[in-house]
């Protein structure tokens, strides 16, 4: 039995077409916010706004657009299968690195002073 592979190309054309529109609205809502520079501060931010809706919109209906969308949509349901730390084992686990972390800086400091003691006094005597 032959297996064949179809791969659909069909909309790979409209897919490119809307990207490249979709970008052209978000940087028309970007030029419009410069160019109405003389209009109240809501006129600009609201063609700013609406060329970016705009933009994603069309972006979401293309076929990269249905895959992110996918894609997220598959991350949230990973999100739902994580287990996730009760709050007493996120305090004990915070206590824990903050006990670590003070105990690895005193022993640190305590070597930092021993080299400095046997530099200094020990071979060069500057002490």
């Amino acid at each position: 039995m032959a297996t064949t592979s179809q791969v659909e190309t069909v909309g790979a054309g409209a897919d490119k077409a809307k990207i490249a529109a979709a970008v052209a609205l978000v940087l028309a809502g970007f030029v419009a916010y410069f160019v109405l520079s003389a209009q109240a501060s809501y006129v600009r931010w609201g063609a700013l706004l609406a060329g970016f809706v705009a933009g994603v919109a069309l972006f979401l209906f293309s076929g990269a657009g249905k895959a992110f969308i996918a894609f997220c949509q598959d991350a949230v349901r990973e999100l739902r299968k994580v287990v996730w730390p009760t709050q007493k084992e996120t305090l004990q686990t915070t206590l824990f690195v903050f006990v670590f972390v003070f105990l690895m800086s005193l022993f640190l400091w305590m070597v930092d002073k021993g080299v400095e003691w046997v530099l200094y006094s020990l071979l060069l005597g500057w002490r």
